[in-house]
């Protein structure tokens, strides 16, 4: 199975998104999250897997669970590739908005 390469392909898996608003929540372990969702641990785990090769969530040790939480820097990431794109789309509008018309 090849995994995605980016925060933004990672979340165009709806399960991925469900996962990581529950995250935003609160820290959770692989069993809370499962009980939240119509998936099972495994599947959770897949996709907490891929969530975290992308950077979006970390994890630490807690007896024998792993609690899974949000990564501010990778979410950070993504709203900063998103102010980008919006920030040149607004460029764009405005130089087309401004261009005097052809005669």
């Amino acid at each position: 199975m090849t995994y995605p390469n980016n925060g933004w392909t990672a979340l165009a898996e709806p399960m991925r998104r469900a996962i990581l608003e529950r995250l935003v929540e609160q820290p959770c372990s692989v069993g809370d999250i499962a009980s939240a969702l119509p998936i099972s641990r495994p599947a959770v785990s897949q996709h907490l897997k891929v969530l975290k090769q992308v950077g979006l969530v970390v994890d630490t040790p807690a007896g024998k669970h792993r609690i899974y939480r949000i990564d501010p820097a990778g979410l950070e990431a993504l709203r900063a590739e998103l102010d980008s794109f919006w920030s040149k789309t607004l460029a764009a509008y405005k130089a087309a908005v401004e261009k005097p018309p052809e005669t």
